[in-house]
């Protein structure tokens, strides 16, 4: 009986752990994580998402097993001219959907050691803040699109054949 107890309380701590977990994870949907490809010898290309966070959050850093260095940027102009630099966070207002694409807000890879080839999947950590000062981490698998890529639309994406 004692031991039928025991098991009982592990299997619930359990599934507690496992629902905190998601909903952890619930705390920010990324949608159409995607990466432009690369040509030979090209040592830096960008990677693209939608980020809607369920409560107020920020973009803090990002990471990939497969790229050496990757930061979060921003393409502005100051006067005439288009500049890229990287920030050191990217707020994400509670239920506002933040887009990272090409020309705005980017996920910048750097160092690149090999090709990024159209078809391919990339491995991409993205860490959150809260207000607090905890983080939490979200793993996404970021497609590799043609060169001349931009973002689909999900209904272009659903039309999409190859």
């Amino acid at each position: 009986m004692m031991m039928t107890q025991n098991k009982t309380r592990l299997a619930l701590l359990a599934l507690a752990a496992s629902l905190c977990s998601l909903a952890a994870q619930a705390q920010v949907q990324v949608q159409d994580a995607w990466v432009r490809a690369t040509v030979a010898q090209q040592k830096a290309t960008g990677a693209f998402m939608k980020l809607t966070a369920a409560s107020d959050l920020r973009l803090v850093s990002a990471s990939s097993p497969a790229v050496p260095m990757v930061e979060v940027h921003e393409m502005a102009m100051e006067g005439s001219v288009m500049k890229m630099r990287q920030i050191q966070a990217l707020d994400l207002p509670a239920g506002k959907t933040v887009e990272l694409k090409p020309g705005g807000y980017h996920v910048m890879l750097m160092g690149l050691t090999q090709a990024m080839t159209a078809g391919s999947k990339l491995p991409l950590s993205l860490v959150f803040e809260d207000k607090s000062g905890k983080r939490q981490t979200v793993e996404v698998s970021a497609e590799v699109r043609a060169i001349n890529a931009a973002a689909r639309k999900p209904e272009q994406a659903a039309e999409h054949k190859h």
